[in-house]
């Protein structure tokens, strides 16, 4: 059996810039189709994808021999034609214990472009449910991501790191008010009508906004978030139409193309006065960078936004130090869950032989006495189901508690003599092999 890891492939707002991550940013159909090639691929056991604004992430438990690079143009280069042949300088690789303290500080905010937001743990949550869903994750990827999910939470209801935090549609506002001072009778249009685009109005109108029209390619979308601000919905195709009286846009729409072109805004501007500002929050972007080129138009995509959370940037390390120790908390725990599956195959053989004994002595006892009342009989059954769980406390209480790797194994050894189980299966071997998972040595390997 091939000894397996835990792998991290990606890249991010921190080793890519936005053009290299908008080749990256992939949609449900790509997920599943990689999937698809990840089932048929003999080195990798387990799947997650994470795919975000800001990163685009492969989470894998894979064949510890195999080049991660090489895996990782197997999986994609099809998939994504557009890929740079350059992606290699991009990307980060992570395996072992380093790969589950990254997602933790994922899950936890720590790793995004405005620490302390609280959307990624909805869309890791998100990756994890389609991962499952193709049939990608097992037994560790099924664990280890509820883990990081309950550190998210631990950390939001725990620290305060989103107390003053920001996320990134608060730091478009914030960079409107930059160029108009105040959002004071601003007229806003919001391209796309997502969560994203909700905070964002949320923001804008909390700051003096005074009109907030949507438009989405589905119309009935763009009606219903409207309605939530007492705004106005406008069919998508006449967005260009609205920009003629709209000082701030905003757009998170899931195209793969420009929704605002140079070219098509040449109109707008020629019959314009005032600045128009364009905060495009979409990856891939949604609005031509050639725009900005016209006077008076300030186009600012999700790269632009880091700058806007500096001040708050000292406060929230202070909770991000807090959040740290409970991540330590969270991959202790990973590691005691991964110790108990080295013993649970010994522990599971234990318990079976030993029922399948107690069935076999009732049977016989039961010939004997064939006068037993089936109440007798049912307090017979309940007296050795006792007997056989008070022997098999103890010895399975003390492999569990085994903490020291060479400690464990050997008693996993003396109770497998002991009790004469069978030489270890399959499944045993793999939850001795689970170790390296985390990049350590097999427990019990000579030094």
């Amino acid at each position: 059996m091939a000894v397996m890891q835990l792998a991290l492939i990606g890249l991010s707002h921190k080793t890519a810039p936005v053009e290299v991550r908008e080749l990256l940013a992939l949609t449900i159909a790509d997920k599943k189709a990689i999937f698809a090639r990840v089932l048929r691929d003999a080195r990798i056991n387990e799947a997650v994808i994470v795919s975000t604004c800001n990163r685009s992430e492969f989470y894998l438990v894979a064949d510890q021999d195999c080049d991660l690079l090489n895996l990782f143009q197997t999986l994609v280069l099809g998939v994504l034609p557009a890929c740079p042949e350059n992606i290699s300088d991009y990307l980060y690789f992570e395996t072992g214990v380093a790969v589950v303290h990254h997602l933790f500080k994922v899950s936890a905010s720590l790793d995004s472009m405005v620490v302390g937001e609280a959307q990624i743990l909805g869309q890791l949550k998100d990756s994890y449910d389609l991962a499952f869903e193709q049939g990608a994750t097992a037994r560790v990827f099924n664990k280890l991501f509820r883990l990081s999910f309950e550190a998210g939470k631990r950390v939001r209801n725990e620290t305060k790191i989103g107390n003053s935090a920001v996320s990134i549609s608060y730091a478009a506002v914030e960079l409107a008010k930059r160029v108009f001072e105040n959002l004071s009778g601003r007229r806003i249009l919001l391209l796309g009508a997502g969560e994203m685009s909700e905070l964002t109005a949320r923001h804008m109108q909390a700051n003096g906004a005074s009109q907030v029209v949507v438009t989405n390619r589905t119309f009935a979308t763009a009606r219903d978030l409207a309605a939530k601000f007492k705004g106005r919905a406008i069919p998508f195709e006449q967005r260009y139409e609205a920009l003629k009286t709209t000082d701030i846009v905003v757009s998170a729409t899931s195209a793969t193309d420009y929704v605002i072109s140079k070219q098509d805004l040449a109109e707008v501007v020629a019959r314009r006065r005032n600045p128009l500002f364009f905060i495009d929050i979409a990856v891939p972007r949604d609005i031509d960078p050639d725009c900005a080129h016209y006077r008076n138009v300030y186009v600012y995509d999700v790269d632009a936004l880091d700058g806007i959370v500096e001040s708050n940037r000292a406060e929230r390390m202070v909770e991000a130090s807090k959040a740290e120790l409970i991540i330590q908390e969270e991959i202790a725990a990973f590691e005691k869950w991964l110790e108990l599956m080295e013993v649970e195959p010994t522990i599971v053989a234990m318990r079976e032989q030993a029922e399948a004994l107690r069935q076999t002595e009732l049977s016989r006892a039961y010939k004997r006495l064939e006068t037993l009342s089936e109440e007798e009989r049912e307090t017979i059954d309940r007296l050795t189901q006792s007997l056989v769980s008070k022997m098999l406390h103890n010895p399975t209480h003390r492999l569990r508690e085994a903490s020291d790797g060479r400690k464990r194994v050997a008693a996993i050894e003396t109770a497998r003599y002991l009790y004469k189980l069978e030489e270890e299966q399959d499944a045993q071997k793999g939850f001795r092999l689970i170790r390296s998972l985390l990049g350590k040595r097999p427990s019990g390997a000579a030094d």
